[in-house]
């Protein structure tokens, strides 16, 4: 080979070393980015906050109660928010299932929020566990009606989840395929990886409804991976939304339709099931 095409070699080399040694040392800052609790908008009075224990560190997580009369037990919306996100940031947003008599129990990320630990793949798993296992021993609430919602990071954390426990369904929201796909979209290799979700691998084994909600002009993670996860799973039903990965409205009839074709409703004490607005 030529001297000149030796040194070019070298160079990318040395230039793809640096870049997959950057990207080994702050992937997890960049995963799991931790938003300041300073300013995020109060507890509702009517959350119960709920202390998970997580490998001797306390993990906080939200009960919020339904706000529809039906009889208990109650179903349970088990929800894991975005990498950039808190707990703090989402009760309003789950008035409707509320509506519909769901308990929606919001979860933190260990090191998150007012949360001890520090999250990893590992930690995040844990600590999903560890709210699956709460709602089943918690009176009022109904574990054989634990329902998965996971957006972003979370559908990873909620992937993880339905692996080792049973639920309901599960409602992937803006969802990766894996990590190790996410990798090779900033040109590293999977090995580099220290927190390998893989989501497509868990659908393909969830054989309870699943649904997946994704932005068709999501700017973060492409559209290409639900396409990936329905590919891995086409039982599924797949929803495509006009909308980018953080200004999506979470389509609630969609989700309820859902619901209701699998007979996951909540029934209201006079009979019939609970309606929305």
């Amino acid at each position: 080979m030529p001297r000149w095409l030796w040194s070019a070699a070298g160079t990318v080399a040395l230039v793809a070393g640096a870049w997959w040694t950057l990207l080994f040392l702050m992937q997890r800052q960049m995963m799991f980015p931790r938003p300041a609790v300073l300013g995020s908008p109060s507890r509702p009075a009517d959350a119960r906050q709920v202390w998970l224990d997580v490998a001797g560190h306390r993990v906080e997580a939200w009960l919020l109660p339904p706000l529809a009369q039906a009889p208990p037990p109650h179903p349970v919306l088990l929800y894991a928010h975005g990498n950039a996100e808190l707990i703090d940031y989402w009760p309003p947003g789950f008035d409707e299932p509320r509506r519909w008599g769901y308990a929606v129990l919001l979860v933190e990320y260990p090191g998150y929020g007012r949360s001890g630990g520090a999250p990893s793949r590992a930690s995040v798993r844990a600590t999903m566990l560890a709210a699956h296992d709460w709602v089943g021993a918690e009176p009022g609430l109904d574990p054989a009606r634990i329902v998965g919602l996971g957006r972003s990071l979370g559908g990873g954390a909620m992937a993880e989840l339905s692996r080792e426990r049973p639920l309901a369904a599960l409602i992937l929201e803006s969802t990766f395929t894996s990590v190790a796909d996410l990798a090779r979209g900033m040109l590293a290799p999977p090995f580099l990886v220290r927190d390998p979700f893989n989501p497509r691998a868990a659908v393909a084994r969830f054989d309870r409804p699943l649904l997946i909600l994704h932005g068709a002009r999501d700017e973060v993670i492409p559209v290409r991976h639900a396409r990936g996860l329905h590919e891995a799973a086409p039982t599924a039903r797949l929803e495509l939304l006009p909308c980018g990965h953080n200004d999506c409205v979470r389509p609630w009839p969609v989700v309820r339709e859902f619901l209701d074709g699998h007979g996951l409703l909540p029934v209201r004490a006079s009979g019939g099931a609970a309606s929305g607005r």
